[in-house]
């Protein structure tokens, strides 16, 4: 499992894009979406709602369990993935392309987000 060195990382799993015009696209890592098995269900944050790091924000259920999802940043939700709403799918098969979340205005960024390569040995063993 590869996970791309442009993004970075929350310990909950989340990835985050480097930011454009002051908006960064979300979703879920490749390894959270392989632990949480066929994803059925998608519920995420609404556009216009803010959102808080570390703080629930929607929830994906699988075949196996539901899961919280978390936002790896504090902002406010500006687009979400309406193709996942669909197709939840979508996060199995490509979690880091057609498979992203929301996009979110960021407007405070946490200090312990992870490098691609910090989250791998987090995951690692």
């Amino acid at each position: 499992m590869s996970n791309p060195q442009q993004l970075r990382y929350s310990k909950e799993h989340e990835w985050l894009s480097a930011a454009e015009d002051g908006v960064s696209t979300v979703g879920i890592t490749e390894f959270a979406a392989n632990a949480l098995g066929d994803v059925v269900y998608a519920q995420l944050p609404e556009v216009g709602s803010a959102v808080t790091a570390g703080e629930t924000c929607g929830e994906l259920e699988s075949t196996k369990s539901v899961s919280d999802l978390y936002s790896p940043v504090t902002g406010e939700i500006t687009e979400i993935n309406e193709d996942v709403v669909n197709d939840p799918s979508l996060v199995n098969s490509a979690p880091f392309e057609g498979g992203w979340l929301f996009k979110v205005r960021v407007t405070e960024e946490p200090t312990d987000l992870l490098s691609a390569d910090e989250y791998t040995a987090q995951n690692a063993g």
